[in-house]
């Protein structure tokens, strides 16, 4: 199967320009986490990714194969040599799957900023909207959240309030403390440094933090290796 999958994924990439999400750095060949950090799943997924696939030019019979695909997939769970029973699942698609990772770029691929002073970069599921404020002006940046939340609802994706953060970068002296970041109703955590795909971002954009992270995961890796 995955076989036939790598021969499906070839035709689709022949008819899809491979640069049609620019902003988006996994799955594809010469990007990485340091290019997304350094640039500025459910039932319904299938309906708004097969529209996608018609609109970005794939045949009607390619589309009904990745809808064919994407349904009632048989699936079980092996331990050793004891498996469960086999159930259906139409949600998501699946993990591991060769074509798994298209897919999701091509449902994604319209994810996009609607302001110029803003920009949503995109590392698989990893988000990001970077925003740059001027004059106390806080509204395209807030409109930009509000626009991918509403892309996401649409989309049949959720976010996860609780991982999501804030991260205010301001060197002024008489620092403008904004109001707090909603979505869904909730108040998005503001901090002073979180990590990004695997490197610590600190609101004074020094490289401190970062570095003693990385000096302490040295130390426990020497440590555990001397113990050894």
């Amino acid at each position: 199967m995955k076989c036939f999958e790598r021969l499906v994924m070839a035709h689709i990439k022949d008819c899809v320009d491979a640069t049609v999400d620019p902003h988006q750095y996994a799955y594809r060949k010469n990007r990485s986490t340091e290019d997304a950090i350094s640039s500025r799943s459910t039932q319904s997924y299938r309906r708004p990714l097969v529209q996608k696939l018609t609109t970005l030019g794939l045949s009607f019979t390619l589309c009904n194969w990745v809808l064919d695909f994407l349904t009632d997939r048989p699936q079980s769970v092996r331990i050793h040599d004891v498996s469960s029973s086999s159930i259906s699942l139409s949600t998501g698609s699946p993990q591991g799957c060769v074509l798994s990772p298209l897919l999701f770029t091509l449902l994604t691929h319209d994810c996009s900023a609607i302001h110029p002073s803003c920009l949503i970069v995109k590392f698989a599921d990893d988000t990001a909207v970077v925003g740059r404020i001027a004059n106390n002006d806080e509204s395209d940046y807030r409109q930009e959240v509000e626009h991918l939340e509403g892309w996401c609802r649409q989309n049949n994706l959720c976010i996860n309030v609780k991982k999501t953060k804030e991260m205010i970068v301001d060197f002024r002296r008489g620092r403008h403390l904004p109001s707090p970041l909603y979505i869904g109703g909730t108040a998005v955590e503001v901090v002073s440094s979180f990590r990004y795909l695997g490197v610590h971002i600190s609101d004074d954009l020094t490289w401190s933090k970062n570095t003693s992270c990385l000096i302490r995961k040295a130390h426990q890796r020497i440590s555990t290796s001397s113990g050894g």
